[in-house]
């Protein structure tokens, strides 16, 4: 367990390539690892052995971790299939459509190239690396048609009587891994597409472009006179949209307009799952329409958890993480902006009057250093600055404490109807733990 503590957050692995853990010989291991566990859980089953699907982004260590992986797979007598770069969703709806035993994607989603990432659709674990007989090594096969049939699968979720014929989007991959099918899916529905960040290098994803970088689509927006703007990340899983006037709309905002299509079309969707990240403007704009937000851990996997528990259709992050279940098993941003354009096409309305029902709350957020293992909720000086805040703000604001998974530091978060409501109670949080703490802000 212990080992699997050191390695593995909540949604695989990930960091910076040549570093524990996104090193070949681990990577190795980790594959190794991960198709004997398939091996083992399929055996006396009937089937043929297990057969793995292996997608990734564009950075320039993919080659490098895919076939570190692929290695390890054969050696525990696993058969893979690779894709290439492909959005994560894609990799998801292959690894389901081809019925094979699992998914691996090899991407750092909207972290800089050179950091790499593991994510598994299955699980994992850790025994002596041995190799199974000739005659059962695994062998690899590459899928010619994968960027085809994620097309036509992103294609299907709209409807077959509606196009986007007249409407020109700019379409940002990030230099990414929806380089190639993000503008074909908009392009093959009747748009004018114009494609940015579409030249991926090896090095240059998510590098002043894409939705970590929603400025830079906005400008093109602007300059192109275009209807509407498409930002992905990295591994083509996180949305941001943008107006003519290159007004920026984030996932809370599109979490909303597609929950109230779904109310206009009397889809049985039951309420929405966001986080405990989500501003509270979407929770008092759902409650107006009797809809219902419950709110999550941080973190996609935690969201469709919940969403699964509850049998609902829509959750999602405000950083564009959307899930809509009705339409896929994972957030998909291709899926989710069809969704949105669905809704402002058939209502034949703008994202700005969809969206104005959410008056979003400023929120301040600021890291403040601490030591590993630092338990804020056992200083009685931080529950009293906490409570002093929750006081003060009373329904009209939120404070949320929370610790980082993957760094030395305690996530402070306060909204607030006005900013300067939020950056002053912010501040003084921020200060009170500091000190506690012994570090200095």
């Amino acid at each position: 367990m212990s080992s699997t503590r050191k390695y593995f957050g909540t949604d695989g692995v990930r960091g910076r390539v040549g570093e524990e853990p996104i090193t070949p010989e681990l990577v190795l291991k980790l594959g190794w690892a991960a198709g004997r566990t398939l091996v083992r859980s399929e055996a006396g089953s009937g089937h043929e052995r297990p057969s793995v699907l292996i997608g990734k982004d564009t950075r320039i260590s993919g080659y490098m971790l895919e076939a570190a992986l692929e290695a390890g797979l054969s050696a525990a007598g696993v058969d893979t299939y690779l894709c290439g770069p492909l959005p994560t969703p894609g990799i998801a709806y292959l690894t389901r459509a081809l019925r094979l035993s699992a998914g691996i994607v090899i991407s750092a989603s909207h972290n800089p190239f050179d950091d790499n990432g593991i994510k598994f659709f299955s699980a994992g674990g850790t025994n002596p690396l041995l190799c199974v007989g000739s005659a059962s090594i695994g062998k690899a096969r590459r899928v010619e048609d994968a960027a085809g049939r994620y097309v036509e699968f992103c294609k299907s979720t709209f409807p077959s009587e509606l196009d986007l014929r007249g409407l020109r989007i700019v379409v940002d991959c990030a230099h990414g891994a929806g380089y190639v099918v993000a503008p074909l899916v908009f392009h093959e529905l009747g748009a004018e597409v114009i494609s940015v960040g579409c030249e991926p290098d090896g090095l240059n994803i998510n590098a002043n472009v894409g939705a970590t970088h929603p400025r830079h689509l906005a400008e093109c927006v602007r300059g192109h006179g275009a209807d509407y703007g498409i930002a992905l990340d990295g591994d083509g899983d996180r949305l941001l949209m943008c107006d003519a006037d290159g007004q920026l709309y984030d996932g809370d905002q599109l979490m909303y307009v597609i929950a109230m299509d779904y109310r206009r079309r009397s889809a049985r969707f039951g309420g929405v799952v966001g986080t405990v990240m989500s501003n509270l403007g979407l929770e008092q704009a759902l409650a107006r329409e009797g809809v219902v937000l419950a709110r999550a851990k941080v973190g996609d996997r935690y969201v469709l958890e919940e969403m699964v528990e509850r049998h609902w259709q829509l959750g999602g992050e405000n950083s564009g993480h959307l899930i809509c279940l009705d339409k896929h098993t994972t957030g998909d941003a291709i899926v989710a902006a069809l969704a949105v354009l669905r809704a402002l096409i058939e209502q034949r309305t703008t994202l700005a009057a969809a969206t104005r029902a959410v008056k979003l709350f400023p929120q301040r957020l600021i890291n403040v250093p601490v030591r590993r293992g630092f338990d804020w909720k056992a200083s009685s000086q931080v529950r009293d600055a906490e409570k002093a805040a929750v006081a003060a703000l009373g329904e009209s604001g939120r404070v949320l404490l929370r610790p980082s998974g993957t760094e030395p530091v305690l996530r402070v978060m306060v909204e607030a109807r006005e900013a300067a409501l939020a950056e002053t109670h912010a501040q003084a949080l921020a200060e009170t733990i500091a000190g506690v703490a012994g570090q200095q802000l």
